[in-house]
């Protein structure tokens, strides 16, 4: 029998990322150089060196596409995918969001934005990002270590002043609480 050791227990108080917990619906973004089969929704043009790219589009639990759609997010990745190949190949998971969907947040448009905000920073509007890549990210509210009330700071934060993804839209969501010892969310 082989052995299974016991994994490591990280320390409480570390760094954590707390973020804007946005209403939508969770998406995914998948580019590969390698993979294709009939859910893949985008194909890129083959470039100067012969490669081709493929991009899906995912729920929280499968693969969308037009025809079998999320709130139209497969249809955005379809219109987006040469941007979208900006993020490089691998996998992409983030917050589909805006009119239509959930909360709708007074947007008249929809928006896709990445979870992952230690690999994109906190670009949500800045940089170009957007029209580089068509993608927000989640609004970061606080980076650091893990302290007493941290979380109910960020949470009063979010109800006097409303969503920092949607300014003026006074019912957000919530935080998500990114440990990074644990490589978990919260």
């Amino acid at each position: 029998m082989e052995f299974k050791p016991f994994d490591k227990i990280p320390r409480l108080f570390r760094d954590v990322v707390i973020t804007e917990k946005l209403d939508g619906t969770n998406a995914s973004v998948y580019i590969s150089q390698d993979d294709w089969n009939e859910k893949c929704v985008f194909t890129s043009k083959e470039d100067s060196e012969g490669i081709v790219f493929h991009v899906w589009a995912g729920s929280r639990n499968r693969w969308v596409t037009p025809e079998s759609d999320n709130y139209g997010f497969a249809k955005w990745v379809v219109a987006n995918g040469d941007k979208l190949l900006t993020l490089g190949p691998g996998h992409h998971f983030g917050e589909w969001w805006g009119q239509g969907i959930q909360r709708n947040y007074n947007l008249k448009e929809k928006r896709f934005s990445l979870f992952n905000t230690e690999r994109w920073g906190d670009h949500h509007q800045l940089d170009g990002f957007v029209e580089k890549t068509g993608c927000y990210t989640v609004p970061v509210l606080y980076q650091g270590p893990l302290e007493s009330g941290c979380v109910e700071r960020n949470l009063g934060g979010l109800m006097a002043m409303g969503s920092y993804a949607a300014p003026g839209f006074m019912k957000p969501e919530g935080v998500i609480l990114f440990h990074k010892a644990a490589n978990s969310l919260f």
